[in-house]
Parts: C-alpha cells; sequence; structure tokens
C-alpha cells in the first residue's frame, strides 16, 4: 500500500500526470463542444452490413477487453463474422466464450496477434488467409476495426527497435491496414476501416514526422518518458493516416471502394490506464463519472458501431458522440502536408520492418 501511494505521489509530482489531467480534460470539452454548438456539425444513420453474396468479414485489434470486445459482440449481432485479434491466447478464449454465450449464433475466430510487432502482424495475414482458404470462404475483408492501443508509462523497445506505444498504437495500424488492402479492395461488397483514434490528439499543435519521432526513437534520449505526449502523438498520426488513406484511396477506381472512418469513442472505463497507480486511476474515473463523461464499453462503441454500419460512401470524416455525428478534428490532422510526409515515413519504416522479416526469414531456412 504505501509502495503504491509512493508512486502515485511521485506521479503527482511529474509534468505527465498534469498534462493529463488538465489538457486532456480541456480537449475532451472542446470535442463536447464542437457536438453541441458547432454549426457544420452532420449525422449519418446505420445501415445493415450487406450479408449477400457473402458472409462480411469484421476483423478487430485489441479485441479481448473494453471497446474491442465489446464492439466483437455487437458485430456479430449485426450478422459478420467476426476475428478477434489479441496478445493474450487466454483473454481472446475468455472473450469467445463470453460473446457465444451471449450470442450463440455469433461466428467468431480468434488469433494471437502482438500489434507492437511487425513479425506478428505480417504471420497474422498468412493465417488469415488460410484460414479464408480453409472455411471456404471469399478471399475479402468488408471491415477492418484498428482499436488496439496502450498506454506505456515506460520506453520499451519492440523487436523492429521501435517505442512499443507508437509501435502498437499507430504503426502496428499502419502495417496491418497496408497489408490487408488488398483482401478489403477484393470484397464484392464495399468495405471500411475504422480507426479508433482520441481527442487527445487536440494537445498536439506541431509534430515532425521523421523516422525518429514517428518510431518514437527520439524520446528515449528524455530523463523521463513522456507518456502522455507519446500517446497524443500517436493518435494524431492515426487521424493523420485516416484523411490520407481516404484522399488516395478516393483517387482509385470506384469498383474497389474502400472507406475509411475515424472515430473518437470519448472517454471510457476500460483498461487503458492499468499502468498508471491504481489509486489514481480510481479517482479520475469517479470524477469523470461524476461529471457524466465516462461510459461504459458498451456506450463507449456507438461511435465505432456508427462507422462501421455507416452508408458505403461515407468517408474520411471524424465521429465522435455517437447517433452517427460528425465533428472537426484540429487543424493540425488536416494539414495535407504534413500527412503526405507521415504516409512517406510509415512506408518507410513498412518496408524497413518486411526487409527485416524477409531477412530473418532466409537466415532462418538456410
Amino acid at each position: 500500500m504505501m509502495k503504491e501511494l509512493g508512486k502515485a505521489m511521485q506521479f503527482i509530482c511529474s509534468l505527465e500526470f498534469w498534462r493529463m489531467a488538465v489538457f486532456w480534460t480541456l480537449s475532451l470539452l472542446v470535442s463536447y463542444w464542437h457536438l453541441l454548438f458547432a454549426l457544420k456539425s452532420k449525422s449519418f444513420p446505420r445501415c445493415a452490413p450487406a450479408t449477400s453474396p457473402i458472409k462480411p468479414v469484421c476483423i478487430i485489434t485489441g479485441a479481448t477487453s473494453g471497446l474491442g470486445a465489446a464492439a466483437a459482440y455487437a458485430l456479430s449481432k449485426e450478422g459478420f463474422c467476426v476475428v478477434l485479434v489479441g496478445r493474450s491466447s487466454h483473454l481472446l478464449s475468455k472473450t469467445v466464450g463470453e460473446i457465444k454465450r451471449l450470442n450463440k449464433d455469433a461466428h467468431l475466430k480468434a488469433f494471437q496477434v502482438d500489434m507492437s510487432s511487425f513479425q506478428s502482424i505480417f504471420n497474422f495475414k498468412g493465417s488469415l488467409q488460410q484460414w479464408l482458404l480453409d472455411s471456404n470462404m471469399h478471399p475479402s475483408v468488408q471491415l477492418l476495426i484498428n482499436n488496439a492501443g496502450i498506454l506505456a508509462t515506460s520506453y520499451r523497445l519492440t523487436a523492429e527497435g521501435y517505442d512499443q506505444m507508437m509501435a502498437t498504437n499507430y504503426i502496428g495500424a499502419f502495417c496491418l491496414t497496408k497489408l490487408l488492402l488488398p483482401l478489403l479492395r477484393n470484397s464484392p461488397v464495399p468495405s471500411r476501416i475504422v480507426n479508433v483514434t482520441s481527442f487527445t490528439h487536440r494537445n498536439v499543435f506541431n509534430m515532425q514526422v521523421d523516422k525518429e519521432t514517428v518510431s518514437g526513437n527520439c524520446f528515449s534520449r528524455t530523463k523521463s518518458y513522456p507518456c502522455s505526449r507519446i500517446y497524443e502523438n500517436s493518435k494524431l498520426c492515426l487521424l493523420l493516416f485516416s484523411y490520407e488513406l481516404h484522399r488516395q484511396l478516393s483517387l482509385m477506381e470506384k469498383s474497389h471502394r474502400v472507406s475509411v472512418i475515424a472515430v473518437d469513442p470519448g472517454v471510457v472505463e476500460t483498461k487503458i490506464m492499468r499502468e498508471l497507480p491504481s489509486c489514481l486511476s480510481c479517482v479520475a474515473f469517479t470524477v469523470l463519472k461524476l461529471l457524466s463523461l465516462l461510459q461504459s464499453p458498451e456506450r463507449g462503441i456507438r461511435s465505432i458501431l456508427d462507422a462501421a454500419l455507416a452508408p458505403p460512401d461515407i468517408s474520411g470524416v471524424y465521429l465522435f458522440g455517437g447517433k452517427g455525428r460528425t465533428i472537426n478534428s484540429s487543424a493540425l490532422s488536416h494539414n495535407s502536408k504534413l500527412a503526405r510526409e507521415l504516409w512517406t515515413t510509415s512506408c518507410d519504416l513498412f518496408l524497413q520492418s518486411q526487409l527485416a522479416v524477409k531477412v530473418k526469414e532466409t537466415s532462418t531456412s538456410t
């Protein structure tokens, strides 16, 4: 108990705590202000997924708890064959069992994948394609939800040498999307990518998108790990990526229509703060609940479901607050030059990781 209190006091005295407590709260309130008072806010209805000529396949990362698990259950009820992606095989089995208990007709498949590891993501693509083949299913994907995310409090390197939080929250989502794009484009019905971002992106007013920053390696030289800043950066990157991918896909032929929607679920009571002192996360959730700003995962997935079931022609928008409502994200997130630069950097990291995997496979086979 004393050790936990000591950690809590140390964190309270850090800049990271006050950045989260003050600036994250303000950015959340800004999002609600846009929702309630902005004149350009639009809303879109939900549509039933196309179940003919194929059963739609939905892939959800970070599906073992919180928003991911809640979304998996809800979309199984909508008729999707849901592919759950998570790091823990035990938690995947537990989640699948729970969904089956609530929905006996659910069509589910689970894959153990570490979203911070390109090798793991690359292996998942192969396993997914083999499963589709073995199951006599159409070789395509109709919905990809990039939901996996962590809030790390210490600097940890992945096998590829990237910061684990940047790798999990952004680089992994970028790489998975790049690898699965052929399957999404191969769909006989319109397909969609949903990227789960955050209101915290509003706290970033200037950002470099070179390899050192996007990989998170530049933060290894800082005296203390700037966890809140890295989290904000990762969510801004995911938003910039969403808009740039939408722009690039909209230039392609309409016969392979793939839409992209970014969503912000708001503040949801999940395990995202598990690395923070438990007493502080408990106090934070209590205060947010008193302010009516804290949502359960079942309520928090409203924007995710709105995006997943929005009309096929809706793309390049930012959903927040449920009821299919859109709001404006930050000005920096709409910087097209920055988005193109981020795309180039991310592709370089993707190719670098892909090459490393191929070299490893070659050396192993010989």
